[in-house]
């Protein structure tokens, strides 16, 4: 009887372990990282590219924003603004579904 119990607490405890104590639902800090609108881009990034990322998140959202000298010249901005561009496009559906919930 003894060892079922303590076999049966065993694998209850890792259970509760597994379940509880392996996950985080904290979002990482990152130091000296780069964030436009809650989210996280990366660290180090020239300033170029961070302007590319600040158009391109505007241009997801719906209000089209392009620096089409720096666009067609700078690599750095060229591919911020795409990233921008992909990685702010639920915060489009975020903030029409807030704006449908006020009516």
């Amino acid at each position: 009887m003894f060892h079922r119990t303590s076999i049966s607490f065993f694998i209850i405890g890792s259970l509760l372990f597994y379940l509880t104590g392996c996950s985080s639902k904290k979002e990482p800090v990152h130091q000296n990282g780069y964030y436009h609108n809650g989210i996280y881009f990366g660290k180090d990034l020239p300033v170029n590219y961070q302007k590319g990322i600040i158009d391109g998140c505007t241009t997801s959202k719906g209000t089209y924003s392009k620096s089409h000298m720096l666009f067609n010249n700078d690599q750095n901005y060229n591919n911020g603004w795409f990233l921008g561009r992909n990685r702010c496009k639920h915060l489009l559906v975020i903030e029409e579904y807030e704006e449908n919930m006020d009516k």
